[in-house]
């Protein structure tokens, strides 16, 4: 069974930096054989592609709201991704969300698919106050 689990996010002040992680378990394959990708969703707002990696197809997508200040990795010789924020704005305040496409057609270098996510997350909180 596969479980994608997110800890980290919580309260941070406009400029500051939070991260969250995602721990994913059940997998059959290697995460690198995924595609990764982290959403969030504001209240009253609909859901937000943040960022996606896709390793095996080395792609790289960044939602223009984040580039520059979000980075999207993996732990080192675990099951883990991570995202870094930086920067913080309010406006970055949501839910955020990782999840795993299994078909690959979750993430190109113009744009990210929620449809083509299969595994969720329960999300993690992030508020950035001005």
């Amino acid at each position: 069974q596969v479980q994608l689990v997110e800890s980290g996010g919580g309260a941070v002040q406009s400029g500051g930096s939070l991260s969250v992680s995602c721990e994913v378990s059940g997998s059959t394959l290697d995460l690198d054989y995924y595609c990764m990708g982290w959403f969030r969703q504001a209240p009253g707002k609909e859901r937000e592609g943040v960022s996606c990696i896709c390793t095996k197809a080395r792609i790289t997508y960044y939602a223009d709201s984040v580039k520059g200040r979000f980075t999207m990795s993996r732990g080192f010789g675990d099951n883990t991704m991570y995202l870094q924020m930086n920067s913080l704005k309010p406006e970055d305040t949501a839910v955020y969300y990782c999840a795993r496409a299994d078909s690959g057609h979750g993430c190109s270098y113009t744009g990210i698919r929620g449809s083509q996510y299969d595994y969720w997350g329960q999300g993690a909180q992030v508020s950035v106050t001005s």
